[in-house]
């Protein structure tokens, strides 16, 4: 009994040291994956965009327009907003090198309150891969319509 028990503690503790050496670090990134001097790289004019006060319901757009000051064209390959109330669009082809491009984003207040900080995130070939875009505001409740028919209530 004493020596199964035995057998069976070292082939736990053998198959637990083999299993640590089974971990492989990851390669060490080569110096293009580092830094590609050429890259895409947006510069936009404004990254946050501040839309004030609106009413809720009201829609606001706003376009946000770049430049590609990388030496390689820039492809986008996806823009996606915070929720579903952050729609974005922007061209599929690719963007030269000194060319301009702009990223079109309408939000849609209905339901909403308050103070609102919207994102919208883009993945492309650029430097740093992904680039974040602000659409700030407050939205105000919406003007209370009287009910003009309704019956005054009874009190009993």
């Amino acid at each position: 009994m004493k020596k199964s028990i035995l057998a069976i503690a070292l082939m736990i503790a053998f198959s637990s040291a083999n299993a640590q050496d089974a971990v492989k670090t990851a390669p060490a990134a080569t110096a293009t994956q580092i830094e590609n001097k050429n890259a895409p790289e947006f510069k936009f004019e404004v990254e946050e965009y501040n839309f004030g006060s609106i009413k809720q319901g009201e829609k606001v757009t706003y376009d946000f327009n770049f430049t590609n000051t990388g030496k390689e064209p820039l492809i986008i390959s996806g823009a996606s907003g915070s929720c579903g109330c952050t729609v974005p669009t922007y061209s599929k082809e690719p963007i030269g090198k000194n060319g301009k491009g702009s990223i079109h984003v309408e939000f849609n207040s209905t339901g909403k309150m308050g103070m609102q900080d919207k994102t919208v995130t883009l993945t492309s070939n650029s430097k740093g891969g992904s680039k974040v875009l602000h659409l700030k505001g407050n939205v105000e409740a919406p003007p209370a319509t009287p009910a003009a028919d309704s019956p005054a209530p009874s009190v009993k």
